[in-house]
């Protein structure tokens, strides 16, 4: 079970000097993770970046991880070491030479600047990108026009070209 507080002995010098850990999580169990973390008040970072989901009947954009099983904390050794017994979901720290892995501030920085440029980079004309569902599910063509809804996608597998809501489209080249 869960003790109501962690040891919180922060002062904000020392909390800036603190490393960036790796907690390894169960599967897909990483947004509940950061929600106990949170709870807790221990400072966590779970990189998240929008992807199309298809479910049968419709696709809908949502956040997912940027790296499955995997949440980002920094806070003292005794706590770091405590949360995979007392964290429900976490399965273990990782380790490198038989210490917790540290991620250095400026890796943590380059992920954040990444997912930053990555989310404000919409679709635009010559993009080659692949239709996401319906009866053309999988085929890739390059976009010739975009309005607010539909793209005109040149296929040239099939020479035409179609007429596709933007939302069932995605760049070839995206965050898988």
């Amino acid at each position: 079970m869960i003790d109501d507080k962690f040891e919180n002995d922060d002062s904000t010098a020392e909390v800036k000097e603190r490393n960036w850990n790796v907690l390894y999580t169960s599967p897909r169990a990483e947004k509940q993770v950061k929600e106990r973390l949170d709870k807790f008040g221990i400072e966590c970072w779970l990189p998240l970046h929008r992807a199309p989901h298809v479910w049968s009947d419709r696709v809908k954009i949502v956040d997912v991880p940027l790296f499955n099983s995997y949440v980002f904390v920094r806070c003292n050794d005794e706590t770091l070491r405590a949360l995979p017994a007392r964290i429900y979901g976490v399965a273990h720290l990782v380790y490198y030479d038989d210490k917790p892995a540290i991620i250095r501030p400026s890796e943590i920085e380059a992920i954040r600047e990444f997912l930053h440029e990555a989310e404000n980079h919409p679709l635009v004309t010559g993009d080659e990108v692949e239709i996401i569902c319906g009866a053309m599910k999988n085929v890739s063509g390059v976009i010739r026009k975009i309005n607010n809804r539909y793209t005109v996608l040149y296929l040239e597998q099939l020479g035409a070209t179609v007429c596709v809501n933007v939302e069932n489209v995605a760049r070839l080249d995206r965050i898988k």
